[in-house]
């Protein structure tokens, strides 16, 4: 295996100056051996990982060859590629995430001993046998350290033995022995005849002679590409050797960093007192020595040799790898295995059902108690209607807590979503299945609390009505919270913009106002109509009242039934039953449930397509590629 780039150069397509973030990128990589790509920050090496990937953004443009094994591609299974910051859910142990991945992954012809025969494997290659069996770790529960959580995102994608792997920065955050052995464990794995190229800021000594090959960047240029233990001789060959006891790395980028050379020009002109002249010297100093280098390894016969050593490794002919990307198992595996991941993660995160169960049940209590044993006297009919208010608007409102622990899972399925592991369909309806035993319990659990401490309408009819009808309520609620956390940055926007949403769809409802007195532009036509607070609040108000007869204001007057308080008191129109109403939420909750998976699917993806960008760019005379992130 070979992969190799020419002449890459990567630019913004909408800003007026079109910076360059990489211009004429050259270089290799063969099987067996491990490349660091170094620099400092703003360099593109990132840059440079995503365009070898197929990761950048539609906002950027890329031209020049990238070749995998004499083959063209857009974008292939035969890479992958670790971000620099890899999310997890942190209730599941490193087997089990490991697991999951795998089923979701690995062709569906495997057993179930074969896939756990691929895990074991993986665990001892990458050194995880100690933490097998620990948990990741969430805001609850310590888990693995940094160091195993790299080693752990590593093996995620050697799951599939990809033959090119490429990491961006898999030692940040970790000490030079977690490092160290993180590297070494690439090593190894490298040794395995695969391709493994990682960018990395600043190795220690002991890391750095781990690689095999070094390709050093500066500014979107590239100041050397070679091998790793030949840089030193090239820059001591530029005039700039290197110093004894400094890390390599240390050299290398001190003499191409330029970050801050205004600020030892501002700090030598204040402490010196020297004339600005000095100061424009001092400023130029690593740019000159960046240009030096630059122009040494332009004209060296390092990049000679690398230029043969490229036409060597092209074919003659040209040919080209049909883009495939996704998951080898079927996609009734991948929901399956989705739906218990997803089971087990919302049962082991105490917030993410519990908690807000015991607040529901909390809130059952407290109705119950401030409307018990409600009756049929007078004063009750304005009671029961302000008891249907208090459940529905304080449940409607326990449901945005749940947030939070949307957005955890959401940024998890970004990013396998990103890789092709699974799609939306999969991701949603595994959701409705694995939440489905909790929001029933939810409803339950305060449903019958309720009920039977204020005694409602007697009846099991209305009973089940009563509970199917807040499991509807509230589903929809969570499913709305879901869409806001696809769209919003972060879990504090979400909670602002998530109330907000809900209380706008609860305002044209029986909760403030009857509906002959809402206005008709807007809120009663069509917002009254797309609530689902107004059904689900006017159907509880029937499966009450309807049947039920109540004192009179005056004695001796007769009774007042159920309808009569419905219409002359709650405006509640009696034109259909409240099944219908029943009916309209539940209409409304498969809705939602397509507009979460709408919004899923077209949020945090490009605007274009790579596919429909890829057949309009093949007429061009430069290669192009792109990819969504």
């Amino acid at each position: 295996m070979v992969i190799l780039w020419e002449d890459i150069t990567v630019q913004h397509r909408f800003l007026e100056d079109k910076k360059k973030l990489l211009s004429g990128i050259t270089g290799f990589a063969e099987a067996g051996r491990i490349m660091a790509v170094m620099g400092p920050s703003g360099s593109g090496k990132t840059t440079l990982l995503d365009s070898l990937a197929g990761r950048l953004p539609v906002n950027v443009v890329v031209t020049g060859n990238i070749l995998i094994n004499g083959k063209r591609s857009l974008y292939s299974k035969e890479v992958s590629y670790v971000a620099q910051e890899e999310l997890f859910l942190g209730t599941l142990t490193v087997k089990e995430t490991l697991t999951y991945s795998a089923n979701t992954r690995l062709p569906s012809k495997m057993s179930k001993e074969e896939i756990n025969k691929v895990v074991e494997e993986t665990i001892m290659e990458m050194g995880l046998e100690d933490c097998a069996d620990t948990r990741i770790g969430n805001w609850h529960c310590r888990g693995i350290s940094n160091g195993e959580k790299k080693r752990l995102s590593i093996g995620l994608e050697i799951l599939t033995q990809p033959h090119v792997l490429l990491l961006d920065e898999p030692t940040t955050g970790l000490d030079s022995a977690s490092a160290f052995y993180v590297i070494q464990s690439l090593c190894h794995i490298a040794l395995n005849g695969k391709i493994v190229i990682c960018s990395i800021h600043q190795p220690s000594s002991e890391t750095f002679d781990l690689f095999d090959d070094l390709l050093l960047l500066s500014i979107g240029e590239t100041v050397y590409f070679g091998e790793a233990n030949m840089a030193l001789k090239f820059f001591a060959d530029a005039g700039l050797p290197f110093p004894s006891r400094r890390n390599p790395s240390d050299h290398f980028l001190l003499c191409i960093n330029l970050d801050f050379d205004l600020l030892t020009s501002a700090l030598a002109r204040s402490q010196l007192d020297l004339p600005s002249s000095s100061n424009s010297a001092l400023g130029t100093k690593k740019a000159e020595i960046r240009e030096t280098l630059i122009r040494s390894y332009k004209g060296s016969g390092i990049m000679i040799n690398a230029r043969r050593r490229i036409q060597q490794l092209k074919p003659n002919e040209e040919q080209k790898i049909k883009p495939n990307i996704g998951s080898s198992a079927t996609w009734w595996k991948q929901l399956c295995t989705l739906t218990k991941r997803s089971f087990v993660n919302m049962t082991r995160d105490i917030g993410y059902y519990w908690l807000r169960m015991v607040f529901y049940i909390l809130v059952g209590i407290t109705v119950g108690t401030l409307y018990f044993h409600i009756g049929t006297a007078n004063n009750s009919i304005l009671d029961r209607g302000k008891c249907v208010s208090f459940i529905y608007g304080f449940n409607i409102c326990l449901s945005c807590g749940g947030l939070p622990f949307f957005i955890e899972e959401l940024k998890v399925f970004y990013g396998e979503r990103s890789k092709g592991h699974y799609g939306e369909a999969a991701f949603v309806v595994s959701n409705i299945i694995s939440s489905f035993p909790f929001l029933v319990l939810t409803s339950l659990s305060s449903g019958i609390i309720i009920y039977f401490m204020v005694q409602l309408h007697p009846g099991l009819t209305n009973f089940a009505f009563f509970c199917i009808d807040l499991f509807c309520c509230i589903s929809v609620v969570e499913c709305c919270m879901m869409i806001v956390a696809s769209v919003v940055p972060n879990v504090l926007m979400g909670l602002g913009t998530g109330t907000g949403v809900i209380v706008f769809m609860m305002m044209p409802s029986l909760l403030f106002r009857p509906l002959q007195d809402i206005p008709k532009f807007f809120w009663r036509y069509p917002m009254s109509y797309l609530s689902f607070t107004t059904w689900a609040v006017q159907g509880q108000y029937k499966n009450d009242m309807l049947g039920l007869e109540f004192d009179p204001l005056l004695p001796g007057n007769p009774k007042l039934t159920g309808e009569q308080v419905l219409t002359l008191l709650f405006g509640v129109p009696l034109n259909h039953g409240k099944w219908w109403d029943l009916t309209a939420l539940i209409i409304l909750l498969i809705v939602h449930r397509l507009l979460l998976f709408l919004a899923l699917r077209y949020s945090k993806r490009s605007s274009t397509s790579p596919m429909l960008w890829f057949h309009r760019c093949r007429g061009k005379s430069t290669i192009c590629r792109k990819m969504s992130i």
